[in-house]
This record gives C-alpha cells, sequence and structure tokens, in this order.
C-alpha cells in the first residue's frame, strides 16, 4: 500500500510530532511505502496565487479555478505543487495529522488543499463525489484538540466532533473522491499523563495494521 501523510505542526516535539512518526515508522514495519509532506519543514507557502504555475491563462484577470484547468491541460503547476499533486496521485492512503484549530484546519494545511487540489487535475468536468478523481482511494483525519472528549458530543460544549469535520470529510475529501475512514483523535494531549500518551501512540500504531480493511465513515448529515 502506497500511504501519503501530511503533518500540521509547528512543534516537532507536539503530539501531533509523535502521531506522525508514530505512523511512518508503524506502517514502514509493516512494509507499505510512505511519503510526506511535513508542511512546516518545508515552509510551505500556503497563500495561493499566480506563484501555483508556471503557465498564464489570463494575464489581466486571475481567476484561480480557469488557470488552474489551463495548468492541467498544458502541465503549468509549479514544481512544488505539481510534486505535492503527484503525491496525492501516487497514494492509496491519505493522512492528514494536525490539531484542530478554531474548530478545522489551520493555515498552512487549508494553504496546502487551496494550491494542490486544483480544478482539473483533482477535481470537476464530472469528477465530483462518487465519480471523483480519488475514487478508490482512501483518507483518515488523525487530530489532537484541546478539550476532553466529553466537549465534543452532540449538546456539548463544542458540539459534535462529527459536525466540525464535516466540511473536511464531505467538503474536501469526499468531494473529489476519497472514502473517508473514522478519524483519529486525540482528545486533550496536554492534559495527558505521559503513560496515556504512550498508550495513545501504541493504538495508533496497532490501528494502522489494518485500516486499509475498515468501513467507510459515515459522515452524517450535520
Amino acid at each position: 500500500m502506497n500511504v501519503l501523510i501530511v503533518y500540521a505542526h509547528p512543534e516537532p516535539k507536539s503530539m501531533n510530532g509523535a502521531m506522525f512518526r508514530a505512523a511512518v515508522a508503524a506502517l514502514e514495519a509493516a512494509g507499505h511505502q510512505v511519503k510526506t509532506s511535513d508542511l512546516y519543514e518545508m515552509q510551505l507557502n500556503p497563500v495561493s496565487g499566480r506563484s501555483n504555475f508556471t503557465s498564464v491563462h489570463n494575464a489581466d484577470f486571475f481567476k484561480q479555478q480557469l488557470e488552474e484547468v489551463h495548468a492541467t491541460a498544458v502541465n503549468g503547476f509549479a514544481p512544488d505543487i505539481n510534486a505535492e499533486q503527484e503525491k496525492v496521485e501516487w497514494c492509496d492512503l491519505m493522512i492528514w495529522q494536525f490539531p484542530l484549530w478554531w474548530f478545522g484546519m489551520h493555515g498552512i494545511l487549508k494553504g496546502w488543499v487551496d494550491r494542490v487540489f486544483a480544478m482539473g487535475r483533482t477535481y470537476g468536468a464530472g469528477h465530483l463525489y462518487e465519480t471523483g478523481k480519488f475514487s478508490g482511494k482512501k483518507a483518515v483525519l488523525s487530530i489532537t484538540t484541546g478539550g476532553p472528549e466529553t466537549h465534543y458530543v452532540e449538546g456539548g460544549f463544542n458540539g459534535s466532533l462529527a459536525g466540525i469535520l464535516r466540511p473536511i470529510h464531505r467538503g474536501v475529501l469526499q468531494f473529489t473522491g476519497f472514502t473517508v475512514l473514522a478519524p483519529q483523535v486525540i482528545y486533550g494531549p496536554a492534559r495527558m499523563t505521559y503513560e496515556e500518551r504512550a498508550q495513545a501512540l501504541a493504538a495508533w500504531g496497532a490501528r494502522l495494521q489494518h485500516i486499509y480493511n475498515e468501513m467507510p465513515f459515515n459522515v452524517g448529515n450535520y
């Protein structure tokens, strides 16, 4: 199995950093091929614009989607963007490792999506949802939260986590054809003991041994 892990956290010694390294180690030990995108290490520019492209469709008025369609036709994506697109096209399973900030992806990961998931190259022309270009591939979000699990249930302090994650699950991953698996969630790691964090890392590694055989996650209607 080919696995892409997109990692977005500024501190390598964080729980997210530990989850990222644990996933790489577990998957490689199981014989899978792993590629990574460590967005902070790469110093990824999250700002979308003409720097996404080497080609130009309309020099007088920038409309990103039209530039993306043109770049798809003429192989006009910037080398760094094309490299990330090729990773997504290569993988069978994609994992995003990130902390939940302001009920969603934080800037560097959202910028990666904005620049890499390009019209024509990754969606469009009838390729949406069940007919998406990434149909047959699977994706899982591996996240940490600031609060405890009781804050992320229906009627809880922050509401249902499934509802919070639906814009990503449905609006990005399923939209482009991915089959979504249940998220891996570490609730409030800052409040966990060393032993609890070690157990969480071990559980993640164990899940990864058979993750590709899991049933799809019901993202629900929220």
